[in-house]
């Protein structure tokens, strides 16, 4: 037991480490001695609590108290009012974006109120560079259990009959990926898990990683006695250094405890596990791609089969999931395959993480059970549209993944009825928008990102995007042609026929579903050359209108490019061949006589 009666937990994710927690965190603890109650209050560094648009994030435990957007000099009144005066600060209480109510308690908070947290279990909670902490929530039991108490086989049947598939974003099953495998006699074999996630938006694997690494490890070592394998490799891009700084804390503390290397836990399973560091290349995500870019190869992907689980890392039988997949493992081992597969729906079981960014008031990491909507997610858990502007659409499945409207907001969100619908589940990305985005734009946008990150192995992928991405520049600047649309639709259908890999099978997903449900603004930037949610700059002017306009010269002082004209108590002019479109003189306007035409 404890001898602290009051914890203080500080998000120490990258994102709150950004905005200076960690001096939050120094703050505190000199306050705490500065006041002599160092030996009743704790301050711990954890990892991630999801609620990343309002961090640095201070939870204090056993209150279930949330304070957000903790600023380094808010640890004194911290102290001095809550811990020492037991008073709540209500100025960094969470304030509900709906009903404007001050909230304390994480229990009644939107955000936190329909998730069901198994990936997520320990993020948040415990102290990631502390294995004792992650012990003393059930770390390694399972672990203890399969290697003490369950055959491989015996394992691998656990994890089938859960029905748990890949979270990477094909969703292929875990349990029949490790069977393959298991049935594949070699001298040698591999565990890889792929911690190179890549997609804009996305957050997932890095915060598990830096919140709660040990899950990671023990899943590693339970899929190596699974099928075989006594070497395990994560694959984790070097744009993490907090998520590799405390892998390697992970590893160390594990060997220390006997619980990675020779004969762990006395059963005479050997395990081991090193880090191999990408270079940010989104193709690398490919399982193939991947395993060629650790071999010290170019990062390209590779026609299957064989497939990684035949011949893979060296070409060995290779088992390859991803972070969240991985994360999931020790709960369904120790709760069994029933207790996981009551939860989401009758084909893709248990929860998903995640990212939500965009135009959303609850921006972060979030892990709901498969089937919640995207109505429930959107409006419920993410509090709704800023600045309560209309929702237009999400973009789910990273650059890869496709738009979806209002008409889906009610669809229970799966790995099928996303693909149904045109778009995909990928590693959980969901970029939220409004009224005032551009999906022509939009589309342009996701285009520009697979063009840089295509590997060039394939004409189609190499050649057909970067087609694709003329097709949309030229719409956006008021240059297309009716034809384009016919274009881009046919061009999109022949690069997902024929690309090698995933990336290049699925890059023109944005550029279909944004045709198949926004055709309308297509046809007015085409047509009419106005993009009506006026932001390719393009097709727009910007306008004073002489009715509002006072001649006050503040729009002509911080023109940039000295594009306005007038003189003061006279009405003004933009010259549209100088403007350069920056929207400063539309900012500075008092009298709201600048609009856009």
């Amino acid at each position: 037991m404890s001898k602290y009666s009051i914890h203080l937990l500080v998000c120490g994710g990258t994102s709150c480490h950004s905005a200076e927690s960690d001096v939050v965190v120094c703050n505190l603890r000199d306050e705490i001695e500065a006041k002599g109650l160092s030996d009743k209050v704790q301050v711990i560094t954890t990892g991630c609590f999801g609620f990343c648009g309002k961090g640095p994030i201070v939870k204090v435990m056993p209150d279930n108290i949330i304070y957000v957007q903790v600023k380094p000099e808010d640890a004194q009144t911290i102290v001095e009012e809550h811990v020492v005066k037991g008073r709540k600060v209500e100025r960094l209480l969470y304030r509900d974006p709906k009903s404007n109510e001050i909230i304390g308690d994480s229990k009644h908070m939107s955000v936190f109120k329909k998730q069901l947290r198994i990936v997520l279990r320990n993020c948040g909670v415990i102290n990631p560079e502390n294995i004792d902490e992650y012990i003393a929530r059930d770390g390694y039991q399972a672990l203890g259990k399969a290697l003490t108490e369950m055959k491989p086989e015996q394992v691998i049947k656990v994890v089938k009959d859960s029905g748990q598939r890949g979270r990477g974003g094909a969703g292929f099953p875990t349990g029949l990926k490790w069977e393959i495998a298991s049935k594949n006699k070699a001298d040698q074999k591999y565990v890889v898990c792929n911690a190179d996630e890549g997609d804009p938006g996305a957050f997932m694997d890095r915060s598990v990683l830096e919140g709660d690494p040990h899950s990671v490890l023990e899943a590693m070592a339970i899929c190596g006695y699974s099928i075989g394998a006594s070497e395990g490799l994560i694959y984790v891009r070097a744009e993490y250094p907090m998520a590799i700084h405390r892998l390697k804390i992970a590893i160390n503390q594990a060997h220390e405890y006997g619980l990675l290397g020779k004969d762990i836990l006395g059963t005479g399973f050997n395990f081991d596990i090193t880090l191999r560091y990408g270079a940010g290349a989104f193709v690398c995500g490919e399982e193939t791609a991947l395993i060629h870019s650790m071999e010290g190869l170019r990062g390209e992907p590779t026609i299957k089969p064989p497939f990684p689980a035949q011949s893979g890392y060296l070409g060995k039988p290779t088992n390859v999931n991803n972070v969240e997949t991985f994360a999931a493992i020790p709960v369904i081992i120790l709760k069994g395959a029933e207790w996981f597969s009551k939860i989401g729906t009758e084909k893709s079981k248990g929860t998903k993480v995640f990212a939500l960014a965009g135009k959303i008031n609850n921006v972060g990491l979030i892990e709901v059970p498969m089937g919640t909507t995207l109505r429930e997610i959107i409006f419920q858990i993410g509090g709704g549209i800023r600045n309560g502007k209309k929702f237009k659409a999400v973009q789910t499945g990273g650059p890869s993944g496709g738009c979806l409207t209002e008409k889906h907001l009610d669809m229970p969100i799966d790995f099928d009825n996303l693909i149904a619908a045109g778009s995909m589940m990928g590693s959980g990305g969901m970029i939220v928008m409004d009224e005032d985005n551009c999906m022509v734009s939009v589309a342009k946008f996701f285009l520009d990102f697979t063009v840089d990150e295509s590997c060039g192995k394939c004409a189609p992928c190499r050649i057909g995007n970067k087609r694709l991405h003329e097709l949309l520049a030229r719409i956006c600047d008021g240059k297309g042609i009716p034809e384009d649309l016919d274009r881009l639709r046919n061009m999109s259908q022949v690069i997902k026929d024929t690309s090698l890999c995933g990336l290049g099978q699925s890059s023109p997903n944005p550029v279909l579903s944004t045709l198949d449900n926004f055709m309308n603004e297509y046809e007015a930037h085409v047509k009419d050359k106005k993009c009506p949610a006026g932001e390719c700059k393009n097709l727009m002017e910007y306008v004073i209108n002489a009715e509002n306009c006072v001649g006050c010269t503040a729009c002509a002082r911080v023109c940039p490019v000295n594009a306005i004209s007038g003189q003061r108590k006279e009405v003004h002019h933009i010259d549209p061949a100088i403007c350069i479109k920056c929207g400063a003189c539309k900012e500075k306007c008092k009298f709201d006589a600048i609009f856009i035409r």
